[in-house]
């Protein structure tokens, strides 16, 4: 690796664990208050699961940001996989927003539907780019595609 990559890759990694603490803001807030006092359907984990499954997650999105981001920004595809990788992580943050900020599992639970759009679709582009990044936003897009099923459950337990 040049220079050049370490750069790239500390801040791939630092962008996206970033997005997770600026997430994190809305979570740690409400999950001794209000979380805590929801109905919970009988397959959601336990709480202290989320922080490690979702740390991994940032650090296997931000890798896979740094294979891709890597290949120069002169690539049409890299200009693309990189603006869809700012839309999911956009995303990405907003739900943490809309269900523990605003408590409202039914906006969130339509928010994270676009998330898994957007996750999908900066699969696609990645793969164009470097396939090993795409393949480390799969269990990703498995976690959210659980997450959303789960956010559905608080939201028909919780209405």
């Amino acid at each position: 690796m040049k220079k050049r990559d370490y750069y790239l890759l500390f801040f791939s990694l630092i962008l996206s664990l970033g997005a997770g603490a600026a997430g994190s803001i809305f979570t740690s807030a409400n999950i001794l208050s209000w979380y805590d006092f929801l109905n919970k359907p009988f397959f959601s984990p336990p709480n202290w699961l989320f922080a490690p499954v979702w740390t991994i997650l940032y650090i296997l999105m931000g890798l896979a940001l740094f294979l891709v981001w890597r290949q120069g920004w002169h690539r049409d595809e890299v200009k693309r996989g990189l603006k869809l990788f700012l839309i999911q992580l956009g995303f990405n943050v907003i739900w943490s927003y809309f269900f523990f900020g605003l408590h409202e599992p039914r906006l969130a639970f339509l928010e994270i539907i676009a998330l898994w759009l957007a996750i999908a679709a900066t699969i696609i582009s990645f793969y164009r780019v470097d396939k090993r990044a795409a393949w480390l936003l799969l269990p990703y897009l498995l976690w959210v595609s659980f997450a959303a099923f789960l956010n559905y459950a608080f939201w028909q337990l919780n209405p």
